[in-house]
């Protein structure tokens, strides 16, 4: 990311809540983002996922989520980043949103007013990569993008990919708040293919 000047920059606030605590967050963020990105392509997940955030932003965000994370487990942890990238940022899809497919980098989706399953599955790999650097695959159906993690125990039933099992952990908001290890009922059925693997 360019190097920004910390004029350049506007506080978004944002606020979810999990196990019924309000969390509150004063973001720091930068409206040139949104024109460096205008443009940009749709890209390999191996390239959109690892978009970094801008030093600013960064900043703000990623200290106090590791602030509110400490003292969990790491399980609670990364459920709690899973309901952070559900419930802080409101829901449209692309051609609702832009008429077109338009992947969000983590920092746009923290801009934008409205986000779909692949900005919340890029911003949830990020945060969890930044914050517990767990091995990770992203998770494609025909109409749905979602995430899976590597634990030292799977919960639920786990997605396997050489040989190794990974448990669903979904970023985007679905009927039912769904836990770590469980997927929604209209994809139980349905293939999927890995797009995506993170090793540390």
């Amino acid at each position: 990311m360019p190097d920004f000047t910390p004029a350049d920059y506007v506080e978004k606030d944002l606020q979810f809540t999990y196990r019924h605590k309000a969390y509150y967050f004063k973001i720091k963020l930068n409206p040139l983002i949104d024109s460096i990105f205008r443009n940009y392509p749709v890209v390999d997940f191996e390239y959109y996922f690892n978009i970094p955030l801008s030093k600013e932003t960064y900043g703000s965000l990623i200290p106090l989520l590791k602030k509110n994370v400490d003292g969990m487990s790491i399980k609670k942890g990364v459920d709690y980043l899973m309901h952070f990238t559900r419930y802080a940022f409101l829901y449209e899809n692309d051609d609702m949103n832009f008429g077109r497919e338009k992947r969000l980098s983590p920092e746009e989706t923290l801009f934008a007013q409205y986000s779909d399953c692949d900005d919340r599955a890029a911003l949830f790999f990020y945060l969890v990569k930044e914050i517990y650097n767990l091995p990770m695959i992203a998770v494609l159906y025909p109409t749905h993008i979602t995430m899976a993690v590597q634990f030292d125990k799977p919960m639920g039933k786990p997605v396997l990919y050489k040989g190794k099992a990974y448990s669903f952990c979904e970023p985007t908001p679905q009927p039912r708040d769904l836990k770590i290890g469980q997927v929604s009922a209209s994809l139980k059925q349905v293939p999927y293919k890995v797009v995506y693997e993170y090793n540390p």
